[in-house]
């Protein structure tokens, strides 16, 4: 234990060597106490906790030479108001980081060869209360469990930092991870960033596998091999990657940025005068032209492919002027071999091109603003993606920045959402939602400079059945049976396969070939043709003109029939004769049904239908119990004939 008892010293403690055998149990410093290990390399190893509280500081290294090594192993580190400061890198292991209201320095640009520190807590790192881990050279944070940055002043910074192996990683609200500095150098930055390339970085779209942190990757900020983001605070780099990650969710107080910090140059840089006035940087569109001296400056040209971008974009002067306007940088979630399963945001996604302030210049001593450059570009945000989700309130966004007095307004940037694995026909699900804004506007000019042009946003071609940005189906009575994402591939159903009674429907996964599916508009009419069953039967029969013909001849038949039958019952009743009575034949008595009038003796017809022989009732109600039946005795009038 090493105790100030709260007094004030400018005397540290040297710890020159910690045991191996057998280890210290628990080291406390505490109470504005001050400890060094001022050794070249040094292992420090402790069995259980290592605690700093009430203002204590512990010191790794000398401050003129920040070439030295240090590994740091113990169960616990706490850190309570106090402070760690390493001159070198350090090769932390321990299972959990806590700090409250502290902070941890690491200076490590004394030498290449020991500018990488790495942080592993395998169950828990939490900074809490306005607590710091900077290092202003790479860093690499690892861990098993959980990491949190619980809220306002928490910070996680570095000139390359790598966050990875975590089951989740919290951005609470006003917490912020950022990779670079935030005061790097604009030399630094444009000396790093590979402004000039034509050709994508390999690492962007195949990054390794490994999650290590190699200063020779284009990215300044990194999160690999984590289940989970939840991002509420700031998440800042010129290139920031989220690497089989999977899922990412921005909250509405959330931003995800590379707002003004890519190229000061770069491929689509503004023309520039020896004055060092300049036009608006091109990207995805054109840059604005700036107005000086009755002319134009142009803009800066268009670079880079809208199917799959991969560029910074550009600033509108060169990396001479310290206040020239710099671009938009990358984005980039998930890669061509892991996909983000889900990205949900409700707050923003960031990568703008820089604002130009007025263009000053110094004249006799005295400082004289005037006509000034062009905006920045945007940048690029580039998104592997199996499902999306835009929020009410949510914004991606890469416009260009805006120009000075008559200056021109910077170029759009480029959006592209790469969709994996897109299901089709009944199997498919939209593969995204969306509520919110895209923004790939130009940057406005100011005065008589002109606006930049809008960038692009494009998405992966989508397969059969499917058109635009987020491969949505084609509208209802429209098909498409070849891959692409324009909208006119969409091409109309033909009208002759339509009947006439029928419209078309919709069908999970778009309609891929002709005839397009339809249903009749009302149960009356039958599919395939939508005809009523009259109608069916007549194009059964070869339609209504040989129907019609049918049908009259068969009535005219019928009519032929009757009247050859009517005139043969006529000539038989006019016979003088009467017709011989048969003698009854014998009833079935068991049949419970009314007897037929063909057990009645005939008549003569001409008697019967001269003669009216009485009115009887039926009794019963003619069901098999209890059938229709006379009264047990007939009346007399009838005896003689039944």
């Amino acid at each position: 234990m090493i105790n100030n008892q709260n007094m004030s010293t400018d005397t540290d403690t040297l710890l020159l060597a910690f045991p191996n055998q057998p280890l210290w149990t628990n080291v406390y410093i505490l109470n504005r106490a001050r400890a060094t290990v001022p050794l070249l390399w040094s292992r420090v190893q402790v069995q259980g906790q290592l605690s700093l509280s009430c203002g204590a500081a512990l010191t790794f290294g000398l401050v003129h030479y920040a070439l030295s090594e240090f590994e740091l192993m113990a169960e616990e580190l706490l850190m309570s108001d106090s402070v760690i400061k390493i001159y070198g890198a350090l090769r932390m292991s321990v299972k959990i980081y806590l700090m409250l209201n502290s902070k941890m320095l690491i200076n490590g640009d004394g030498d290449a060869i020991v500018a990488t520190s790495l942080l592993e807590a395998s169950n828990l790192v939490v900074l809490k209360g306005s607590s710091m881990i900077h290092s202003n050279a790479n860093l690499g944070v690892h861990g098993q469990g959980s990491l949190n940055l619980t809220g306002p002043g928490d910070l996680i910074e570095a000139q390359h930092l790598v966050l990875s192996l975590f089951y989740s990683i919290s951005v609470g609200p006003g917490s912020v991870l950022r990779g670079p500095m935030q005061n790097a150098s604009k030399s630094y930055m444009a000396s790093n960033l590979q402004c000039h390339l034509r050709d994508c970085p390999v690492e962007l779209l195949h990054p390794p596998e490994d999650c290590n942190v190699n200063a020779s990757l284009s990215f300044t900020l990194q999160i690999c091999r984590v289940e989970d983001v939840i991002v509420e605070g700031l998440v800042e780099g010129s290139i920031i990657h989220f690497h089989w990650v999977r899922t990412v969710v921005v909250k509405p107080s959330g931003e995800i940025s590379a707002s003004g910090l890519g190229c000061i140059g770069g491929l689509g840089r503004g023309e520039v005068l020896p004055s060092g006035l300049s036009s608006g940087a091109g990207h995805g569109g054109r840059g604005g032209d700036t107005f000086y001296d009755g002319s134009y400056i142009a803009g800066g040209s268009v670079y880079g492919d809208a199917d799959l971008p991969c560029q910074l974009g550009s600033g509108s002067g060169n990396d001479s002027l310290p206040d020239a306007a710099a671009g938009g940088g990358i984005i980039v979630m998930g890669s061509l071999e892991h996909s983000l399963s889900l990205l949900s945001v409700y707050g923003s996604l960031q990568a703008n091109g820089e604002n130009k302030a007025k263009y000053s210049r110094k004249l006799e001593g005295e400082t004289i603003s005037e006509a000034g450059g062009g905006g920045g570009s945007g940048g690029t945000i580039l998104l592997f993606l199996h499902n999306l989700a835009l929020g009410d309130s949510s914004a991606i966004s890469v416009v260009g920045g805006l120009g000075s007095s008559n200056g021109g307004g910077g170029g759009g940037g480029r959006v592209h959402f790469h969709w994996s694995d897109m299901s089709m026909g009944d199997e498919y699900l939209p593969a995204a939602i969306v509520k919110g804004t895209i923004n790939i506007g130009g940057g406005f000019g100011r005065g008589m400079g002109q606006n930049g042009e809008n960038g692009t946003v494009s998405g992966k071609a989508c397969p059969k059945g499917l058109y635009g940005i987020f491969c949505q189906e084609c509208p209802i009575g429209t098909y498409k049976n070849v891959s692409g994402s324009d909208q006119a591939l969409c091409h109309k159903c033909p009208f002759h396969e339509l009947p006439r009674r029928a419209t078309y429907v919709a069908v999970r996964g778009g309609v891929t070939e002709t005839p397009c599916p339809y249903m009749c508009v009302s149960d009356r009419y039958h599919m395939p043709n939508c005809y009523t069953a009259l109608e069916d039967l007549m194009y059964a029969f070869g339609g209504p003109w040989l129907f019609g013909f049918i049908l009259l001849s068969l009535l005219v038949l019928l009519a032929l029939v009757l009247s050859i039958a009517r005139m043969k019952f006529v000539c038989a009743d006019e016979l003088p004769d009467r017709v011989p009575t048969r003698r009854a034949s014998p009833i079935d008595r068991s049949f419970p049904f009314l007897e037929s009038l063909n057990e009645v003796l005939e008549t003569n017809r001409t008697e019967e239908s001269q003669s009216h022989v009485h009115r009887m009732y039926f009794m019963g109600a003619n069901t098999f119990w209890e059938p229709w039946h006379l009264h047990h005795s007939p009346p007399k009038e009838v005896i003689e004939i039944v």
